[in-house]
């Protein structure tokens, strides 16, 4: 069976970590999970060392000096996975809005249903989020618009977070050529997954609104992904070598 691995980077997410690293352990599936933290002055390591102690093969931490943003969190996780052979790779938020028992959705996506990479979609089946204020919906979902026009893809949750990776599709990108950092990594790695024939399939969830901690977004890290797309429109995509 190969090995599965769940990146999770954070920061101040002392509120929620414990609890989510739980609830993927109670998951069937023998899921491991790497917690990248940006130096939380919050103590959100300390809690993750402390339950290293009691899940030691399980539960790897990688502390980082500071916020270097979303998109070098996961390409440092991405690396980190493919240095150790695990066979499928997934992102997932610490603060609940993902469902941890959508795991194995995902992966039954790849495993069963033929797809490259899967993701957790809120817009190919409606619009399915919960607590998120109006306009926080219309500007993800308009985001999800404009990204479909511009760059000529079949996705309705381009910017989800919430993806399963097999091996391949990250040995093939080439990661060190990633150059968005906020959400808009999200849509990088979509696009050039595709551009690069691989086959991607939504998988419709309920996301959540977080009912602890903080929200990361921002209107700089809206505007990388609004202007990154356009880029990425004009950008030669190329495998790794």
């Amino acid at each position: 069976m190969e090995k599965k691995l769940v990146i999770i980077p954070t920061y101040n997410e002392i509120e929620n970590i414990a609890k989510i690293i739980e609830a993927v352990f109670t998951i069937d599936g023998d899921y491991q999970i790497l917690v990248i933290d940006d130096g939380s002055p919050d103590g959100t390591a300390g809690v993750v060392k402390a339950l290293q102690q009691v899940h030691p093969e399980r539960l790897h931490l990688i502390e980082r000096s500071g916020k270097l943003g979303l998109g070098t969190a996961y390409v440092t996780g991405f690396k980190w996975a493919l240095e150790r052979d695990y066979g499928f790779i997934f992102e997932m938020d610490a603060d609940f809005s993902h469902n941890p028992s959508d795991l194995p959705r995902l992966l039954s996506a790849c495993t069963e249903g033929g797809a490259d990479l899967s993701i957790g979609s809120r817009y190919c089946d409606g619009i399915n989020v919960v607590n998120w204020p109006m306009g926080r919906i219309m500007m993800s979902y308009c985001a999800s618009i404009y990204v479909r026009t511009v760059l000529g893809i079949r996705v309705f949750d381009s910017t989800a977070g919430f993806v399963c990776y097999r091996r391949k599709v990250l040995e093939t990108i080439d990661l060190d050529a990633v150059r968005m950092k906020g959400y808009g990594f999200q849509i990088e790695l979509k696009y050039t997954a595709l551009k690069l024939g691989f086959k991607l399939k939504e998988v419709s969830v309920i996301f959540v609104n977080r009912k602890e901690g903080t929200s990361k977004m921002s209107g700089g890290i809206f505007g990388e992904a609004f202007w990154g797309v356009l880029a990425l429109r004009f950008r030669k995509l190329r495998p790794a070598r």
